[in-house]
């Protein structure tokens, strides 16, 4: 059964089904994160219900293109495009992240964003669900994949974002470097004060020279329920 939310208060609706996929907190995240160009061309692999593009129309003038394997998440995105009447800047494809470079060409991109699976697939309890399962499980694409495909689209000097989880940040900086990637923007994402993070979002520079930068860390809930002020800024705020 799909329904139809607002996306925030940027005045978009979004289709989205609880049986195939709803967004969550780490692609509000890592669209807010990421460090966007007013005009140009931006990529977002494993784009789901296409919830990142949308988000980043609000904050860009640059045309955007979104890559899902999954054929009905990928008609959802496609959806919601026209929804929003974004067709002009949005641009969905359903297909495979590791061969996106075919169609969209290498180097072409100013930005490369993407939520990825988190877990491998011997990892964790598979979900019967082969749509959670595959958002939630290297299950089309590895980890390795994933970067190899940020390097092939994103030009010399262009940043990619990505989102994951904390236990896989030395994996994934080490792949960034193996694939001529450096990592110059790191925020790590608690739950609460006091509490281990459980998300970490890292942005990249291609070809970029050796310097990191922490940032300070994101705290999702004043308490129980309560969002953080941050995060009611950055749902409720203002874009840019």
């Amino acid at each position: 059964m799909e329904r139809i939310d607002d996306l925030m208060t940027h005045q978009l609706k979004i289709i989205q089904s609880d049986e195939v996929f709803s967004f969550s907190l780490d692609a509000v995240l890592l669209a807010r994160f990421c460090t966007v160009p007013l005009r140009g061309k931006i990529m977002d692999l494993c784009t789901g219900n296409g919830v990142i593009p949308l988000l980043l129309s609000t904050r860009t003038k640059a045309d955007i293109h979104g890559v899902e394997i999954q054929d009905r998440l990928a008609d959802m995105a496609k959806r919601n495009v026209v929804l929003n009447e974004l067709e002009a800047q949005i641009r969905i494809v359903q297909g495979d992240l590791k061969h996106a470079h075919e169609l969209f060409g290498y180097g072409q991109y100013d930005l490369v964003t993407v939520n990825p699976p988190y877990l491998p697939v011997l990892a964790g309890v598979q979900n019967t669900n082969e749509h959670f399962a595959a958002a939630r499980h290297e299950i089309y694409c590895n980890l390795e994949e994933v970067i190899v495909a940020c390097t092939k689209l994103v030009r010399a000097g262009g940043k990619i974002a990505v989102v994951h989880r904390p236990s896989r940040l030395v994996d994934i900086t080490v792949l960034m470097r193996q694939h001529r990637l450096e990592p110059k923007r790191v925020r790590f994402v608690h739950p609460r004060i006091g509490e281990e993070a459980n998300m970490v979002l890292i942005e990249a520079i291609k070809d970029g020279k050796p310097e990191v930068r922490l940032l300070p860390p994101i705290i999702a809930f004043k308490n129980e329920q309560e969002y953080s002020d941050e995060l009611m800024q950055i749902f409720y705020g203002q874009g840019g």
